[in-house]
Order: structure tokens, then C-alpha cells, then sequence
């Protein structure tokens, strides 16, 4: 018997590693294929001078074409699919119809503009700093302090500062190619993993009803898209590797090639979206519950002379499986939260940290997307409806279930770690659920079709009925897409990008001026960008430039080794000196690096910078306040000032 199992292993090991090669083969050359398709695209799209967006109804129009485009190709590949014909030509047709559809549905409504997605505004300020900064550099640095590591994760934007400086481009402006890219690069990965889960031509409808989805409602925050379209075959994935009842291993390596594609996702997203990264841990783990249990029962319930005397053995493997799933996320996640852990255990930083202080409405309240009279509300509610009827017999269903089941208790758990002063930041759950329910619904919706033709004893027409029912589904939703990113689209048009230009043509705002503060400060300092510290309240100044900043625009972005607070009281302090000589040795004293420069908007015969303070629980989370600088107090040679625009630069002279 023990020769048996050792001449077993050698198999098993090589139907591992074919496993995984052939998945991790196909991957690749499925993301380079989105490259190709999404830089062709953009760069077609950048060559004519197009109207701007949120004046004109002409990108629109072309979005549609587009997404048309994209869904011939796609319907193409499930024919062909379908019937067995030309395997390779199919998978090419579907790697191109998705890419293609995430390009023009992201990048004709942008093409006018340099800008992304809610332009260098609201959260898109700090995500552009810390491009530019990994841009400027690939060392894991803060994206705003000196001297400290990165604590948000980097992995998505240390990849795109390679990609930016790899073709010579700005962070900022490298931002929009980069992320729809990256998010056409993850829709086609996705569809390879749903590949070697289910039947190939349901692996595409799946996958582009849950990348439409994350196109609507999680594309603006670009990274964290990634993870949304992945997590659902990813869950399904997690489920193959923990769960595995008896008779199942024949022929196969055992769900050893899952758990390693689960830990790989674990870790990826560790070093992309803490948040999501939390939630898919809480989702696997609450399957490796399940799975234990399952186990222990099935153990329990075989005949006396199987039935082991201590079944409660059986949830072993799964804790096995559980446990090297984290060890490969873990390590994988360590590339980028490694510098920060150690700086954290040394314990040399002040700690403090406000970002999980935000409840907005969505945060207090259940999600339920099932129960809106729209298109996606109807999507979302055959999700639901196959993942009760189905969650007894279908792999899938349990796997999506769970992953519903453990969004809805993270949510709740936030709402219970209010009353702790916190919370787990559940309002930016939504996309996920909504993508696990589109990749139900798409589940329910084909097999719900195909119970009714058997039902009606297979009517000649019905199959012609439902294609048509779900392309106009389809159509109808994809070209609203615009529509729910309409706000978004807008601001991309009507903020100053880093050449001090608005893509819509109109007088640009302040930010024009920063070309003229950039070279006045290199001159004046005489320093690389990325050695010079500067305060300001414009922080969308560092997001043109890799300067580093004294501080962040609010606590909630910034690191929890900076000590937000303190540096704010720091500023304050300043303010009230009286003499340049006083501001000096105070500059001095400083327990972090001093300001080579100050950045200030002139008020009369002050300066004065707009800074922010936590007010949590309140919503709004952050209230604004003034502090003003009497312009005697630089009134020495140690202090250069020049006005620019509604500025005054103010640097540091040795």
C-alpha cells in the first residue's frame, strides 16, 4: 500500500503543477491581449480632438458603438463555444470582447480629458500622489511623509509608476491609461479563472455581467475594482479548495492547485485594497467553518465499521488548507506591508490614525440592490433567488452565498463597532455585493432559461427569446454606464490637470499656477523634488509633483506613524510666534523634517492654510479651520517669498 501512495505523489505533484501553469499560462497571455486591445484603443481615441463629455452627446454616441462592438464579439465567442468550434478563436474573440468593452466603456467618455475618473478631486488626490510618488520612485516610500514607509498598500500603484516611468509619463497623466488598463487586464483574468471553473461559454456571460457591474458602481476607485471582478471566481475557487467531499480528489491534484490560486488572490489583494483584502479573509475563513463542519458531519454519519471515533479529525485538512492559504498570502502580502510592520514594531514613530473614522448613511443602513426597480435591481434579484433554490446543490451558489452572507456581517459588525468609536468602513461594501449577486444572477438567469424551454417541452423560438431578452438586458444596462459615472466623468472634465488645462476649455482654476511654484522652488532650494519637504493646504500640488509633504489633507489619509495630530498642532504653534527668529528655532526643534518651503494662499497681509481636523462621529467626518501667518514673521533673509497667482511660496534658506 505505502509504495502505492509514494508512486502517487510524483502524479499528483504533476497534475499540480500543469494545473497551475496551464492557469497561470493563460492568464498572462489573456492580460497581455487586454494590454494590447486597451492601449490600442486609448491611444486611437487620444488621436482626435473630441468634444468634451459634459457639453456634448458625441463620446457618448461612440461609447455605445463600442460597447455594441464589444457585445457581438462576445455573443461570437459563446457560439462558438458553444458549439465546440474553433476553441482558440473563441477564447481570443472573448479576451477582446471584454477588453474591448471595458476601453470604450471607460475610455471614449474620457477621451478628451488626461484626467481619470473624478479628475485630482475628492479621494482621487491622495490616490494621484501616491502614483507620482511611485512614479518618481519605486522604493516603498509614504506617499506623503519623509522618512516613513508606505502604510496604504502600494502593490496597484507601485505597478503603475513602473508603467509610468517606463514610457516616460507623469504620474498624474499616466493615472487614466493606467487604470483602465489594469481594470481591462483583471475583467479578461477573471474570465480565465471562470474558465477553469465552469463551462466556457458561461464563464463569459458571467464575467461580463460582473465586470459591467464593477464598471458602474466600483470603477473610480480603479484598484479596488480589480478587486471586485475577481473576488467572485475567486470565492468559487476558495470554496473548490476547502470544501471537498468524498470521492471528489479522483484524478486531480487534491484542490492543492486552489488553495495556492486562493492564497495568491488573498495576497494580491493585501497588496492592493486593505479593506477588500479584510473582507475576502472573513469570507474564506467563514468557508473553512463551513467546510469543517460539513466534514466533521459526513465523517460522523458513515457506516460503524468507517466512522472514525474522533470525527471532529476531519476538520484537520480544512485548518491545513486554511492555514497555507494565509502563509501564501501572507508572504505575498509582505513585499508591501513589510516596511511598514517593522517601522510599526520598532516603535521609533508616534502612532495615531483616524481612517476608519467615517459613517456615512450607506454605512448605517443594509444594502439591498435586489429590492431596486431597475435593471440591476432585477439582476441582483434572480441572484438571489438562485442562491436559495440552488445553495443545496450547487457548488457555485454556496461559494457566492457565503460571500454574500459575510459581506451582509461585516456590515453589521461595523455597525456594531460604532458604539467602540470606529468602524469597518462597510459603506464601501456595495460594489462587492452587487458583483456576487450579478455573477448569481447571470447563473440564474441561464439556468432559469433553460428550466423553462424544458418546462414548455422545448418550443422552437424560445432560445432566440431569451438571447434577445438578454442582449437588450444587456445593451440597455451597459450604455447607462456613462449615466451612473456621468458626476464622475464631469469632474474629470472640469478640473486643471498638471499642464494647468481643463479638458472642457474654460478658465482653469489656481492649479495653473503650479508649474510657475515648481520651478520656483527647485531654483530657490536648489534640491531634487523628492528631498524637499513642503506645507501646504493645496496638497493636489504634490499630486503633479514627487515633493514630499509635512502634512496630509486630512487625518484620515494620512500614515498613523506621522502623527497627524501632533504635526497640526505644530502648525498651529507657528502661527503664534512672534519673530522670524522664534519660527526658525522652532523649525529646528521639530521632531520630524522641518518645511523646506511653505505654500500659502495670501489673505490681505497674512498667509493662511486651510487644514483639517477628525470630528467623528459627525457626518461630514472633517471640519475645516484657518490658520493664518503674519507675513512679518518671514520677514528675513533666512526666508525667501515670492508671489505666484493667489500664492505665496515661502522657502527655507540654509
Amino acid at each position: 500500500m505505502s509504495s502505492v501512495v509514494v508512486d502517487a505523489l510524483p502524479g499528483k505533484r504533476r497534475r499540480l503543477a500543469a494545473q497551475v501553469g496551464s492557469g497561470l499560462g493563460e492568464a498572462v497571455a489573456a492580460a497581455v491581449v487586454a494590454a494590447v486591445v486597451a492601449g490600442v484603443g486609448l491611444i486611437a481615441f487620444s488621436l482626435v480632438q473630441w468634444p468634451a463629455f459634459n457639453s456634448s452627446n458625441v463620446t457618448r454616441a461612440l461609447t455605445t458603438v463600442g460597447q455594441v462592438l464589444a457585445t457581438v464579439l462576445l455573443a461570437v465567442s459563446i457560439g462558438l463555444l458553444r458549439t465546440r468550434k474553433w476553441p482558440l478563436v473563441a477564447k481570443l474573440l472573448s479576451w477582446i470582447g471584454i477588453s474591448t468593452f471595458v476601453t470604450f466603456t471607460l475610455g471614449m467618455p474620457l477621451a478628451a480629458t488626461k484626467l481619470y475618473l473624478y479628475g485630482v478631486s475628492v479621494d482621487q488626490e491622495f490616490r494621484t500622489e501616491f502614483l507620482t510618488r511611485l512614479t518618481d520612485s519605486p522604493a516603498l516610500h509614504d506617499m506623503t511623509y519623509a522618512d516613513l514607509p508606505s502604510y496604504y498598500p502600494a502593490g496597484w500603484f507601485w505597478v503603475g509608476g513602473r508603467f509610468a516611468n517606463l514610457l516616460g509619463m507623469a504620474g498624474w497623466e499616466a493615472f487614466k491609461p493606467y487604470a483602465i488598463t489594469s481594470i481591462a487586464v483583471a475583467a479578461v483574468v477573471s474570465l480565465v479563472l471562470w474558465s477553469k471553473l465552469i463551462r466556457a461559454d458561461w464563464a463569459v456571460a458571467v464575467t461580463a455581467a460582473v465586470t459591467a457591474v464593477a464598471l458602474a458602481y466600483a470603477a473610480p476607485e480603479s484598484y479596488s475594482s480589480i478587486i471586485v471582478i475577481l473576488l467572485p471566481p475567486a470565492l468559487v475557487l476558495s470554496w473548490g479548495a476547502l470544501h471537498r467531499p468524498q470521492g471528489e480528489d479522483a484524478g486531480t491534484a487534491r484542490g492543492w492547485g486552489a488553495v495556492l490560486g486562493s492564497g495568491l488572490f488573498l495576497g494580491l489583494a493585501a497588496t492592493f485594497y486593505t479593506l477588500y483584502f479584510g473582507l475576502a479573509t472573513f469570507a474564506v475563513c467563514l468557508m473553512g467553518v463551513v467546510a469543517a463542519v460539513l466534514a466533521v458531519r459526513a465523517r460522523a454519519k458513515l457506516p460503524d465499521g468507517e466512522r472514525d471515533s474522533a470525527p471532529w479529525r476531519a476538520a484537520l485538512p480544512v485548518l491545513m488548507r486554511l492555514i497555507v492559504i494565509g502563509v501564501v498570502a501572507g508572504l505575498i502580502a509582505l513585499l508591501v506591508w513589510g516596511p511598514f510592520v517593522l517601522k510599526w514594531l520598532s516603535g521609533t514613530a508616534a502612532s495615531s490614525g483616524t481612517a476608519l473614522h467615517y459613517l456615512p448613511q450607506g454605512g448605517a443602513e443594509l444594502a439591498f440592490p435586489m429590492a431596486e426597480f431597475s435593471l440591476r435591481g432585477a439582476l441582483c434579484l434572480i441572484g438571489v433567488l438562485w442562491l436559495v433554490l440552488r445553495t443545496t446543490s450547487s457548488r457555485r451558489a454556496q461559494a457566492l452565498a457565503i460571500g454574500v452572507i459575510a459581506a451582509y456581517l461585516w456590515t453589521l459588525l461595523s455597525m456594531v463597532a460604532t458604539a467602540a468609536g470606529t468602524t469597518l468602513l462597510s459603506f464601501r461594501l456595495e460594489p462587492i455585493l452587487i458583483a456576487l449577486l450579478a455573477a448569481a444572477g447571470a447563473f440564474g438567469f441561464v439556468e432559469g432559461a433553460r428550466a423553462i424551454y424544458q418546462a414548455l417541452n422545448e418550443p422552437g423560438r424560445f432560445r432566440l427569446t431569451a438571447i434577445v431578452v438578454a442582449t437588450v438586458g444587456a445593451l440597455a444596462f451597459a450604455q447607462h454606464i456613462p449615466e451612473v459615472l456621468a458626476p464622475e466623468i464631469t469632474i474629470a472634465y472640469t478640473d486643471t490637470d498638471g499642464n494647468g488645462e481643463r479638458a472642457d476649455k474654460r478658465a482653469p482654476s489656481a492649479v495653473s499656477h503650479y508649474g510657475a511654484i515648481d520651478a520656483a522652488l527647485t531654483a530657490q532650494t536648489g534640491r531634487p523634488r523628492d528631498e524637499t519637504v513642503v506645507l501646504t493646504a493645496d496638497t493636489s500640488f504634490l499630486s503633479f509633483y514627487p515633493y514630499l509633504g509635512f502634512q496630509a489633507p486630512t487625518s484620515h489619509y494620512a500614515n498613523p506613524l506621522a502623527d497627524f495630530a501632533g504635526r497640526s498642532a505644530a502648525i498651529e504653534s507657528w502661527s503664534k510666534l512672534e519673530t522670524p527668529d522664534q519660527l526658525l528655532d522652532a523649525l529646528t526643534k521639530t521632531p520630524w523634517r522641518a518645511p523646506d518651503a511653505f505654500l500659502f494662499r495670501r489673505t490681505g497681509d497674512n498667509y493662511t492654510l486651510r487644514l483639517a481636523r477628525d470630528v467623528y462621529p459627525n457626518d461630514p467626518n472633517v471640519e475645516r479651520y484657518t490658520v493664518t501667518f503674519p507675513k512679518p514673521l518671514f520677514d528675513t533673509p533666512h526666508f525667501t517669498t515670492t508671489d505666484i497667482g493667489p500664492f505665496t511660496l515661502v522657502t527655507v534658506q540654509p
